[in-house]
């Protein structure tokens, strides 16, 4: 997920850098480390049969019941689990774009710090607003044991702090869009899914908009590797907004 100013941040990509020093800046530590356990995953859940795939996508899930049950190690094996053996090899690359472009914007540590915040913070959230719509009887018993797994919400939250990233007066107009996109998918779907998608990109947002406050330095311009990638990102944007 770059030659590190420290050793557990990146540096941002510097246009008018050497290219060898371009170069060994492109090393994506995390990125390379989240993927590769995300691929290696995927590979195995492929070739499991479809009882097995529903016990490890159930035994991984940031369900009521796993949560519940103190099963908090599910918050971080949950973003490991695609659970689509299809859409997994379609997802995987748009998110490996997402993943790079964060990391080369804002560093390692940033990065993954911003897409745990999104995974995490939407996944709690959400799960207390199921608990007490159990509780009061507005939803089923039964979501207690609803298959909950994936990369959406963290991929979600980098996508709302690319605000952070993209040309200024472009970041209304990204944090509408994609608003919109996303309460559109809440009001038309209406399942926990689509409601933590929204969640998660409104935590990404607010964290791309403190780091432009805290920011003493403008951000350079989106070289051509990086609007490649923002495109990319957009693109999985949609995919997970809307399928």
């Amino acid at each position: 997920m770059i030659v590190a100013t420290t050793p557990a941040h990146s540096a941002p990509l510097d246009p008018a850098a050497p290219p060898r020093s371009r170069w060994r800046r492109l090393r994506l530590p995390a990125t390379a480390v989240y993927l590769s356990g995300l691929i290696v995953v995927s590979a195995v859940f492929s070739v499991l049969s479809d009882s097995a795939q529903t016990r490890m996508v159930l035994h991984a899930s940031t369900n009521l019941h796993n949560l519940l049950s103190g099963r908090l190690g599910t918050l971080l094996a949950s973003a490991f689990v695609i659970g689509d053996v299809v859409g997994s090899w379609v997802i995987i690359p748009l998110l490996a774009c997402l993943l790079a472009l964060a990391e080369l914007r804002f560093g390692a540590l940033r990065a993954v710090r911003v897409f745990l915040a999104g995974h995490i913070g939407a996944t709690l959230l959400v799960a207390a607003g199921l608990w007490v719509g159990v509780q009061a009887g507005w939803v089923p018993a039964s979501i207690r044991w609803a298959e909950d797994v994936g990369v959406s919400y963290g991929a979600m939250a980098l996508i709302g702090a690319l605000v952070a990233a993209v040309p200024h007066r472009w970041r209304i107009a990204w944090a509408t869009l994609w608003f919109i996109v996303a309460v559109e998918g809440v009001l038309i779907e209406q399942t926990f899914t689509h409601v933590g998608h929204l969640v998660a990109f409104m935590i990404g947002t607010a964290v791309g908009f403190l780091m432009t406050t805290r920011s003493t330095t403008p951000a350079h311009r989106l070289t051509r590797l990086e609007s490649a990638l923002l495109a990319a990102s957009a693109i999985l944007a949609a995919t997970l907004l809307m399928g």
